[in-house]
């Protein structure tokens, strides 16, 4: 137990570290490689959410996802097993998508609109995260 819950303070704090490196002025002012590094960031924050919700699935004996779809079968199951709320899984998400764009799009077709709108959400979207798992850990 004190393993999971050391393991997950640690993925708690990768991220915070992650969502505090994304810059505070308007992302239209940034050049296409820091778009590409706040891109990276925003996927940061999503890989921690997957590896601490594969966390509370061991914790809790539960079978993790497996095939091509286990992304999205991980954050279904997520509310199926009410670990986190429908609209935290909306939220989330939104970052998974962003996430297969990032793993199978070019850095060139970033847009600067579409980042803002992740990055001015994702803070929030991290807190309701952290305090949903807490109930279960």
């Amino acid at each position: 137990m004190a393993n999971y819950r050391k393991y997950v303070e640690a993925e708690y704090e990768a991220v915070a570290k992650a969502l505090a490196t994304i810059p505070q002025k308007p992302l239209s002012q940034l050049s296409r490689l820091e778009l590409a590094g706040v891109a990276v960031l925003l996927n940061n924050f999503y890989n921690g959410v997957e590896n601490i919700l594969k966390q509370v699935f061991k914790k809790l004996s539960l079978k993790l996802p497996e095939g091509p779809a286990w992304h999205q079968d991980l954050i279904n199951s997520s509310v199926n097993e009410k670990i986190i709320s429908e609209v935290l899984a909306e939220e989330i998400s939104e970052y998974m998508g962003f996430r297969h764009f990032v793993a199978h799009g070019y850095a060139f077709d970033l847009k600067a609109e579409r980042l803002q709108e992740l990055a001015n959400n994702v803070v929030k979207t991290f807190k309701k995260f952290k305090k949903e798992i807490n109930k279960s850990i």
